[in-house]
């Protein structure tokens, strides 16, 4: 088709494919932007999990390291919170700073992909629209006995476009969409695997606190006892 064939498509669908160009335009850029961050935070959140799994105890200044490394990953913001918590609190407490870490940082995670999701909903319902906008206009045709059929069945011809390009960026949204809501499974994932991990290597910090305040105690009670 020439492009005064998809101009005339166009005017003939009320304006429609001129709307979905631009949805097409906006699902484009959600998926390039969203599938470099998304690849970006995934790659670097397994390089640090690997990092973190060979460390046996919670270290200020390797975890230090790796924030100022990483200062962007939603993973960092939970080893700062790892890093920043009072030892002289219960060991429950920090399950739930680093659990509140997670949450604050999912929003960021799968930010713009309700855009991708509601452009999947939307494209094929407008080409629908544009399509019925084209047969309207084409069978409006007929009223005047001084046009030919030609043009009857050329409006006919062009209307189903409409619908073809709604359906393509549906198909093509949907498929983009399933791709990163799996990768944001995935981070969310390493996230949580994160906080066990880091739960795991800030027991022993407790542990030894008690095992220091038993000898206290004890020292106190031989004292007594003397």
């Amino acid at each position: 088709m020439t492009m005064q064939g998809i101009q005339a498509a166009a005017q003939s669908s009320g304006g429609m494919l001129y709307l979905m160009a631009l949805l097409l335009l906006v699902a484009l850029t959600v998926i390039i932007e969203r599938g470099w961050y998304l690849w970006r935070v995934l790659t670097q959140g397994t390089q640090l999990i690997k990092e973190v799994t060979g460390v046996h105890k919670v270290s200020k200044e390797a975890f230090e390291a790796l924030v100022v490394q990483h200062p962007d990953l939603p993973h960092a913001k939970v080893l700062e919170a790892a890093l920043h918590h009072n030892l002289e609190h219960d060991f429950d407490r920090i399950s739930d700073k680093l659990e509140e870490s997670v949450m604050r940082e999912a929003p960021h995670v799968d930010r713009f992909l309700w855009v991708l999701d509601t452009i999947v909903t939307l494209a094929p319902l407008m080409g629908l629209l544009g399509t019925i906008i084209g047969m309207f206009n084409a069978f409006q045709v007929l009223g005047d006995v001084s046009n030919s059929p030609t043009k009857v069945t050329g409006g006919v011809a062009e209307a189903p476009l409409a619908t073809a390009c709604g359906l393509f960026i549906a198909i093509l949204g949907l498929v983009a969409l399933n791709g990163l809501n799996n990768r944001v499974r995935v981070i969310m994932h390493q996230m949580e695997t994160l906080k066990m991990m880091l739960l795991n290597r800030l027991y022993p910090h407790y542990h030894e606190s008690y095992e220091e305040q038993k000898k206290v105690l004890a020292g106190v009670r031989a004292r007594s006892a003397a």
